[in-house]
């Protein structure tokens, strides 16, 4: 709990501080001196006093609301007939539709709402969320379904909606614009605009109604009405500066053509140390309450752990691995994990992991599977490949359309009931003691023991887990102990507990499939769904590893790995066939019933690219390794700043996105020049000559936008750390495959090649009796084509590994492969 107090500033600043991770302002840009703290850090939640002020607004201590204070906000269920009807009801995106027949007039995103405005001469409201956001759900209960509020917005603005899944670009502009005035954001994100789109004010969730002495929303329009009318040339001017200054801030470039040499490794060395100062060491993870899965955090620890133990520092490499292990166990024994139907949700409330915020998001998904993998890959553990399989068969199951896309998101808030008229977080995934022991039967008490299941409820394991009774008598599950020590003490052997535990799994799963369903957000996005392809095509190969006659327990199908990579290519078509155009070979960015207006932005190009890299090492067609090579192309046309370094984040070409960023925050996303850096990385390594010279000198400039960053606050940038760590080595490993692909010894081979863990590795495979793939490498590295020629064989496959212009002698045995890799 926090208590803050909000200075006055003309023509107006108006602080609302809505949860513990946001500290948000309402707030017009009034001078420069202001804006020259622009580059204030977005990963920082503390709120920044900005300018002085002798008058203050108000002197009553402001409670920041934690999200589970909103856990039983309700939502009224759509009527058949809808009194009112906007523009909103022709888009495609679920966000908006959810808007269609609020009595706000709203517009989408376009130059219909910009010349209206212009032509009415008035500013512009812009409300940005998403479908799955709870506090956007609040927002429209409380003010955009309310027809007093709905007339004030349609009198005095234009009111446009948009979805930030659906256009981040727009998003990022007036995001910024706030985070970077106030320290702090989140959605939705609520900005008055200037006719030519020049931001006025901006904040975030506003209530309907002053109370605790901070502003309604209905009192925040007539104050933004009053300064238009009053002081509308200082609110323009200071619009216009804003942007002009961010511009300025967020497009830096480097005359230096490479990072100095002594970056990669202190960045990596700052970042490390940083992690380990904040890591928890009762519960996982790295920082308190509220707790995100970071994914990037764990993966550096991981390279860092693997860099440690080649240089000789055992000790550091076992450290820095123990913490990622503790945390990926702590997360999947906690309530953040969904234990009877898989995956992840958004993020925990409280420090132990146990009480999240409901909404189940792919970006999470696809990069928490690749992190589990790579703890399989180092331990061979398999309750960390089970844990994988968990993720991958709640999306195959829950999330993937007939046609093989992957769809965005499921909501946080449902119906507790058919009927019901009001929507709770988390009414889909509770319980109580009651309906465990009716659905259970005979195993009822092991399975409350287990899961920590009690008749008041058991959201008591914090202060912060349900602080205002919102899940009085109702139970998230979460496993408080191992399964080993649970098994132990009610006398069972582990497998006879864990079939126990799975078959009542199971009988849950299927009561909870008859509850209403959260809303699901079936918007198909590219880069998202390059994050999932890249685990599926990994998990492929990867989980061959796990020991023959593994068992596995509901929701865990125990699927055959080569479906993931079925599943993967499916999803790949679907972009290609629906995302892709192939006379100008740009992406689109989504898909929803049709291709969204808006084009691929750097995310897409750069997940999208990884995944298609890892479909191809990971035993897929040569075709997808081609693509790959193109994308890049048409990504370093579209977005690389080819002066000064590093990747935009749009392409500039439209007028009414006012700012280009070269984004480097890894966060709950890694950003696309992280992710760049790592795809020039691994594609010089494939090629030969020229063009792969040119991919290192391109990843070296953008590091080298970045030094600064990677110095100061590496913490921000964990995958551009190990994305300069890997640049810096001098040789990259390489492991070629040369047979017939069709053949099982083929599919084992890839395994092999793919079973320890090592990010600094390239596989390479060729078929010698296919001529379209051999003139494809003949073209691309004729090394390779050479290496088929001399190294084929009829009835067997052949590894080599190379390094420092050097190859092993040839083996065709995927144990002598292992072997030969782990040296």
């Amino acid at each position: 709990m926090a208590w803050r107090f909000a200075p006055f500033l003309q023509p107006s600043l108006l602080t609302i501080n809505i949860n513990p991770q946001f500290s948000t302002s309402f707030a017009s840009a009034k001078s420069s001196s202001m804006l020259n703290k622009l580059l204030i850090s977005s990963s920082s939640s503390s709120f920044r006093y900005l300018c002085k002020s002798t008058k203050p607004f108000f002197r009553q201590p402001i409670r920041v609301l934690p999200m589970a204070e909103q856990q039983s906000s309700s939502f009224s269920t759509s009527s058949q007939t809808h009194k009112h009807t906007n523009r909103l009801a022709s888009e495609h995106s679920p966000y908006l539709l959810q808007h269609a027949h609020n009595p706000v007039d709203w517009y989408p995103w376009g130059e219909e709402a910009f010349a209206e405005a212009r032509k009415r001469d008035v500013p512009i409201f812009l409300s940005i969320g998403y479908s799955t956001c709870h506090w956007c759900h609040v927002m429209e209960v409380e003010s955009f379904e309310d027809e007093e509020v709905a007339k004030l917005l349609n009198d005095w603005f234009v009111s446009i909606k948009v979805d930030r899944e659906e256009r981040p670009d727009v998003d990022k502009v007036y995001m910024t614009y706030v985070q970077a005035l106030y320290g702090g954001g989140g959605w939705p994100l609520s900005a008055f605009l200037s006719p030519d789109l020049k931001p006025l004010m901006g904040g975030t969730y506003f209530p309907p109604e002053d109370k605790y002495g901070r502003p309604g929303f209905k009192t925040i329009l007539r104050k933004v009405k009053e300064a238009w009318n009053s002081k509308r040339d200082t609110l323009i001017q200071s619009g216009a500066f804003a942007i002009e200054q961010l511009s300025e801030a967020l497009a830096a470039t480097s005359t230096s053509n490479k990072l100095s040499d002594e970056v990669p490794q202190t960045a990596l060395r700052k970042c490390v140390d940083h992690l380990a100062e904040s890591y928890d060491s009762k519960y996982g993870g790295f920082g308190s309450a509220p707790k995100f899965p970071r994914p990037v955090e764990m993966q550096l620890m991981l390279y860092n752990s693997k860099r440690s133990g080649e240089t000789g520092n055992s000790g550091e490499a076992k450290n820095a691995l123990k913490m990622v292990l503790f945390t990926l166990e702590c997360m999947a024994r906690g309530g953040i994990h969904d234990h009877v139907g898989g995956g992840f949700h958004r993020y925990s409330v409280d420090e132990c992991w146990h009480v999240p915020h409901f909404e189940k998001m792919l970006y999470d998904q696809g990069q928490l599977v690749n992190v589990y993998l790579d703890a399989f890959s180092i331990t061979k553990d398999v309750y960390y490949s089970s844990l994988s399989r968990d993720i991958l068969d709640y999306l195959r199951r829950d999330m993937i359309g007939p046609s093989g896309e992957i769809y965005s998101a499921e909501d946080a808030d449902s119906y507790e009931s058919e009927g019901a008229s009001r929507k709770k977080e988390g009414a889909f995934y509770v319980w109580t003691s009651t309906e465990v022991d009716n659905i259970v039967g005979e195993h009822a008490t092991l399975v409350k023991d287990h899961y920590y299941i009690k008749p008041s409820g058991n959201c008591d394991l914090s202060r912060k887990s349900d602080p205002h009774n919102e899940f009085k008598d109702k139970n998230v599950l979460i496993e408080r102990s191992g399964t080993s020590a649970m098994a132990s003490k009610h006398a069972l052997p582990v497998e006879e507990y864990l079939d126990i535990l799975g078959n009542a799994r199971r009988k849950l799963f299927d009561v909870r499939s008859k509850r209403p369903r959260p809303h699901l957000d079936d918007k198909v996005i590219v880069s998202w769904n390059g994050l999932v392809i890249s685990s599926l095509a990994r998990a492929s190969k990867i989980l061959k590893g796990e020991p023959e006659g593994t068992r596995f327990y509901f929701p865990v199908t125990g699927t055959n790995p080569k479906e993931y990579m079925d599943v993967a290519e499916k999803a790949t078509y679907f972009i290609r066939k629906h995302l892709y155009n192939e006379q100008t070979r740009r992406l689109q960015h989504s898909f929803r019933n049709g291709p969204s207006k808006a084009p691929g932005f750097l995310d897409d190009y750069a997940f999208f690219i990884a995944g298609l890299l890892d479909l191809y090492e990971f035993g897929g067609s040569v075709f997808w390794l081609g693509w790959a090579l193109e994308l890049q192309e048409i990504q370093d046309e579209l977005f690389l700043d080819k002066t000064g370094g590093g990747y935009f984040n749009t392409t500039g070409e439209d007028p009414s996105v006012l700012l280009r960023v070269k984004e480097d925050h890894d966060g709950a996303e890694p950003s696309g020049n992280s992710v760049s850096v790592i795809n020039l990385v691994r594609l010089a390594s494939m090629v030969a000559g020229e063009k792969s010279k040119l991919y290192r000198e391109t990843a070296e400039h953008v590091l080298a936008v970045f030094e600064k960053r990677l110095k100061d606050a590496a913490v921000a940038v964990p995958l551009m750390c190990c994305a300069a760590d890997m640049l810096a080595i001098p040789s990259r490993k390489q492991v070629v495959l040369v047979g017939v692909k069709s053949s099982e010894e083929f599919e084992n081979m890839v395994a092999a090649a793919h079973a320890a863990y090592d990010p600094n590795k390239t596989v390479i495979h060729i078929d010698p009796t296919d001529a379209e793939e051999v003139a494809f490498w003949e073209e691309t590295n004729g090394n390779i084509a050479l290496m088929a020629k001399n190294n084929a064989a009829a009835d067997k496959v052949i590894a080599l590994v190379c390094q420092n212009f050097t190859c092993s002698p040839p083996v065709s045995d995927p144990k002598a492969l292992e072997s030969l890799l782990s040296q």
